[in-house]
């Protein structure tokens, strides 16, 4: 069956939002990720010309649960000053991102709405500790799950960890140690550039925020926090992670907090509320793939190839690409299968650099893609990322 292009979807220039991310346990640590991403969204709507109670949808995304997550898209929608829209929450572990902009894009193509905020929101740090009951069990006795550390460690479908899935593809592809290594640097070298000129790029989309500390001070996070210095040296000294493996702690992302938001409308809606109407963001299509059990960094090709083939272009057709990439072995995967040079995507960093809050992470590298469109004067632009399950999803825009 063929898939046409989408045609009445778009992003107003400048609708759009990421807060920095912050390492693993660090500075938001404490905050509620949906309370912190509706807060931001009810500041920064006014600020980019959107009412939020002009909007007439919102897609909630988040994958690590916190308390009240029952009530969702609703409660954040009310909590960012629109409490008479609702919609879903979607959870695809780190494709979240890309299935919420489906999900609103799907809505709006068909004319069931006409302004929908995808509001995408994950707290790895402090996960919930969940007990589930047994009282058929010896004694009553049920099983308890670690959240977070359980997602990462075991595959129930393919019986792994996460990182044993890029050891298959190193060893299946012969990626070396050292070639791993070079991705890390490259990707470090790219991520310095959007931290030039007082970080000229990031500013262009990134949202500071202030945060509570007692009952009278208030502190403001600004910028990207546990982003490490990067050097051969240093990537050289480290262990692989398993035992006569080859990627390290310094070859794979670190989990994060943070939040992030696109506002998807028609046409119509989008000229209205765009900082330059002279610039056009449309979402042209979107794709997903899975490979087979333990080969998760492959699944962004087949999901890339889907999402390319429903937009009726090649990827040498992007000016820009981005991927979500946990390990440096997706990059080297990807590149290869796609024909791409290594140094030609991912311009300005990656979550291997400033790490990963699954849900938002996404939704921050369409954001980048969006801006590195308009830097380079509009044009075709991919994301992909894998997820859990040895899946992956892919978006395409057109800026012009």
């Amino acid at each position: 069956m063929r898939v046409m292009p989408l045609t009445n979807v778009f992003v107003p220039y400048g609708a759009y939002w990421s807060t920095p991310f912050c390492r693993w346990q660090g500075s938001l640590a404490g905050e509620h990720s949906i309370e912190l991403g509706a807060r931001v969204a009810a500041s920064v709507l006014p600020s980019r010309g959107v009412d939020p109670t002009s909007l007439d949808g919102v897609v909630l995304g988040t994958t690590v649960p916190q308390r009240h997550v029952f009530y969702g898209a609703p409660w954040a929608a009310a909590m960012m000053g629109a409490p008479g829209i609702t919609g879903p929450i979607v959870s695809q572990a780190c494709a979240t991102a890309a299935r919420a902009i489906a999900t609103a894009a799907s809505d709006v193509e068909l004319g069931l709405r006409s302004a929908v905020l995808a509001l995408l929101c994950d707290r790895t740090s402090n996960g919930p500790h969940v007990y589930y009951p047994s009282p058929t069990a010896p004694g009553g006795r049920g099983q308890s799950s670690d959240w977070v550390f359980e997602a990462f460690d075991h595959d129930p479908w393919a019986k792994n960890p996460m990182i044993e899935t890029a050891e298959r593809v190193a060893q299946a592809a012969g990626f070396s140690r050292q070639a791993q290594d070079e991705i890390c640097l490259l990707r470090d070298s790219q991520y310095r550039d959007a931290l030039r000129n007082d970080r000229a790029f990031q500013r262009r989309y990134m949202v500071p925020v202030e945060l509570r500390r007692g009952k009278k001070s208030v502190i403001t996070l600004d910028a990207d926090e546990g982003v490490h210095e990067t050097t051969a040296e240093g990537l050289a000294r480290l262990s692989p992670v398993l035992e006569g493996g080859t990627v390290t702690f310094g070859t794979q992302t670190h989990p994060a907090d943070g939040s992030a938001g696109l506002l998807l409308c028609s046409r119509e809606r989008a000229a209205a509320c765009s900082r330059d109407r002279a610039v056009q963001v449309r979402v042209a299509s979107w794709g997903e793939g899975r490979v087979e059990r333990g080969m998760m960094p492959t699944a962004t090709v087949p999901a890339a190839r889907q999402a390319l083939a429903r937009a009726e272009i090649d990827v040498s057709d992007c000016k820009a690409v981005k991927t979500h990439n946990p390990f440096a072995v997706n990059d080297l995967w990807f590149a290869r299968e796609l024909g791409l040079s290594l140094d030609t995507f991912n311009r300005y960093g990656s979550p291997l650099v400033y790490g990963h809050p699954q849900a938002p992470t996404g939704a921050r590298l369409v954001i980048e893609l969006v801006e590195e469109l308009v830097e380079m004067g509009g044009g075709w632009g991919l994301f992909a990322g894998c997820a859990a399950g040895d899946t992956a999803m892919a978006v395409v825009i057109e800026v012009s």
